[in-house]
């Protein structure tokens, strides 16, 4: 620990990975540093995203589904299966989520011009309006988030995770999800 607490000031991972040395230390804890730190900032994360969604009367999920829809681009629509693979929900959270974000009038179920047995999702005016509004206030969240670490920081964060995320997902004949 030493060593680390010489680079950078100690985090709650590190007192953990001290317990581990202190009671094991046979044991490489190691790994448990960059998960432990990724699950704790996930944690922390959360409501700070949250609380700028909750400004606008979304919760996460909600800005989720509309962003994807408006990212889809105009006329902003994709059927329950492109959105439940994009989401990473089952297809049975996908339908309870719809019918709660219809009845609010964020989007509403239209048929499949190219196959009549399904609908589409599409985001009404007032879903549009409201995703081009949150997503602005979302992106100045995260900078702020963010503006705690030095550029070149946050690039080499930002290119680490996408390893991660790449050996996570697997190569795309091997992803599951």
């Amino acid at each position: 620990m030493e060593s680390q607490t010489t680079q950078r000031p100690a985090d709650a991972v590190d007192v953990i990975l001290e317990q581990w040395r202190r009671e094991r230390p046979e044991l490489d804890a190691s790994p448990m540093g960059p998960i432990g730190r990724l699950t704790r900032c996930a944690a922390l994360l959360a409501p700070r995203l949250e609380s700028c969604f909750a400004g606008f009367d979304l919760s996460a999920w909600e800005f989720d589904m509309l962003a994807a829809l408006r990212r889809a681009g105009a006329p902003y629509r994709l059927s329950p299966t492109e959105l439940f693979s994009t989401l990473m929900v089952t297809s049975g959270t996908m339908t309870h989520r719809l019918k709660r974000l219809e009845t609010r009038g964020l989007v509403t179920r239209e048929p499949n011009a190219e196959d009549a047995r399904s609908l589409l999702v599409q985001l009404t005016s007032t879903g549009l309006a409201l995703i081009e509004q949150v997503v602005e206030a979302h992106i100045e969240n995260e900078r702020r988030i963010l503006s705690a670490l030095p550029t070149a920081a946050l690039a080499n964060l930002d290119a680490a995770l996408s390893t991660l995320l790449q050996a996570l997902e697997g190569s795309p004949g091997d992803r599951r999800s």
